[in-house]
């Protein structure tokens, strides 16, 4: 304030000695104006003097000056001083980061708002052929052009990640993540998984041949033990029992091996040939009725339809997962549960198929890890039960093949439920499910 007084006085003072000079000789007007005058020089002066300071040498000290423009300069100077500061620490901070990313074995793609590509690290450019010169600025899609890769990126669901061939090399087997982040910016991330792609593969050729080569001894050691089951009477007791507990053992062993083939068929065959409308009234009292012949009227098992659009999809392989879920519900709840099959809309303008019990529930620490292989929250009832411990892990890849998931609510003596979450996109519109 105290600034602004003396530029005023400054001000006043100019113009009261041009009145002066200009009053004795018959002129106060031209007077005025002079002093007026003499003022707008020296601000213009000062004004030349910052605009050059600020266009040609901002790191110089700012040009000397006295009273307000002094103070004025002197402020600037402390700020570009301060910004000066803040700027290298941001780009300290910036150079590390790339510095860290170039050091990191995975490919990371830095993708603005519309998805086009900003920067990435010396991985991205030997895994996925970018090059700075020609990719800078371009959509990924134009580089990453697999329409599976398309399609997962337009959806914006990326809480699990893609497996692809490299776009450079289809021996390279690279799995891709994204995360959003900032003003609906994205973060690429790509790792090369060939390795694990491969031990993954030869897994499954194992299971796939050691499962195929078991189904023959085992069907003809059942049909020997079926004839000698049609003598047991001819038998002693205890080879009697012998006998039944053979054929109980054989009859596990053939459940697994087929759910063993139909979990390798799942996760080698692409499908989709077969996927049509399907009538989900008929599908579900289908499965009830097996559902009932299982429990032996131990269950009340119910069916509830309050979605009119049909599932696009495999008949069988949904029917697969279904019963499982339909029959892991009747194994595992006690005597006159309560169990219901519904089909219901879902969130998203998507559908739910869900078996719900009301029986013992199941603490939430086994729940992520129920659709693994052979995982067993009581091993030794569902070793009483005849389950093969692959019904949700079928489960599992049934729903990949049909763009779905699986959710699991459930509480200790609360009941469970287990919800098939499907996209809109796999909804015949129009069609009725009855």
């Amino acid at each position: 304030m105290r600034l602004w007084k003396r530029e005023l006085w400054r001000l006043l003072l100019l113009a009261g000695l041009g009145l002066a000079i200009g009053w004795p000789l018959g002129a106060p007007g031209a007077g005025l104006s002079l002093g007026l005058a003499l003022c707008l020089a020296y601000h213009l002066h000062q004004l030349r003097s910052l605009y050059h300071w600020l266009t040609h040498d901002t790191q110089a000290e700012p040009p000397s000056a006295a009273g307000l423009w002094g103070d004025l300069m002197d402020r600037l100077y402390r700020y570009q001083k301060g910004q000066r500061i803040t700027q290298g620490r941001l780009l300290s901070t910036l150079r590390r980061i790339q510095e860290s990313s170039e050091a990191m074995r995975d490919s990371v793609v830095m993708l603005d708002r519309h998805g086009d590509m900003e920067w990435w690290n010396s991985a991205a450019e030997q895994m996925l052929g970018l090059k700075a010169a020609l990719d800078r600025g371009h959509h990924i899609t134009n580089l990453l052009r697999d329409p599976r890769f398309v399609d997962y990126f337009h959806r914006r669901d990326y809480r699990e990640p893609l497996t692809l061939p490299s776009p450079i090399d289809e021996r390279m087997i690279l799995q891709f993540q994204i995360t959003l982040y900032g003003d609906d910016e994205r973060l690429l991330m790509a790792r090369d998984i060939t390795r694990l792609h491969r031990l993954e593969e030869m897994r499954r050729d194992f299971v796939a041949n050691v499962s195929h080569e078991l189904r023959t001894p085992l069907t003809v050691l059942a049909g020997y033990l079926e004839t000698y089951a049609d003598q047991a009477e001819l038998l002693p007791p205890r080879l009697g029992r012998g006998l039944a507990s053979m054929q109980e053992q054989t009859t596990r062993m053939q459940n697994l091996v087929q759910d063993l083939l139909l979990l390798s068929r799942l996760e080698i065959d692409r499908g989709g040939a077969d996927h049509v409308p399907l009538d989900m009234s008929a599908l579900l009292e289908s499965v009830r009725r097996d559902a009932e012949a299982l429990s032996g009227g131990r269950h009340v098992i119910t069916v509830e339809l309050k979605e009119p659009r049909a599932l696009t999809g495999s008949e069988q392989e949904v029917r697969s997962a279904l019963s499982n879920l339909a029959f892991n519900a009747v194994r595992y709840t006690a005597e006159g549960s309560h169990i219901t099959l519904s089909w219901r809309p879902g969130p998203d303008h998507g559908a739910c198929l869900e078996v719900i019990d009301d029986g013992e529930g199941i603490d939430p620490v086994h729940i992520p890890r129920l659709t693994e292989r052979f995982y067993r929250v009581d091993k030794g009832r569902s070793a009483a039960t005849g389950g093969t411990g692959l019904g949700l892990a079928i489960v599992k890849h049934v729903l990949l093949r049909h763009d779905a998931h699986l959710e699991i609510d459930s509480r200790p003596h609360q009941g469970a439920t287990f919800r098939c979450v499907f996209p809109a996109t796999r909804l015949a519109t129009g069609t009725h499910a009855g």
